[in-house]
């Protein structure tokens, strides 16, 4: 698995189950069921890993706006709350 570089310079290990649980939230915070955002959460989940296999360094950055992309495609409205509500810390 390729490393995630991070807003502040560290890198990481990419980890799927990050980007599921980010997407089940807005999900989630888009009032959908819980079974329609497990579907959704785990569609974007299996499009990044697959998305990331290929690249040894990716940013977090990179990441966000893939993410943003498969939502938007899923539900419109998870990803505008995805988008909007983003750990500016």
């Amino acid at each position: 698995m390729p490393h995630i570089v991070k807003r502040r310079g560290h890198k990481e290990p990419f980890d799927g189950k990050k980007v599921y649980a980010a997407s089940y939230a807005a999900c989630r915070n888009a009032h959908l069921s819980e079974m329609l955002a497990e579907n959704i959460a785990d569609t974007v989940q299996k499009r990044l890993e697959s998305w990331v296999d290929a690249k040894n360094e990716i940013s977090s950055d990179e990441i966000f706006r893939e993410i943003i992309t498969v939502l938007k495609e899923l539900h419109p409205d998870a990803a505008f709350l995805f988008e909007t509500h983003r750990d500016i810390s």
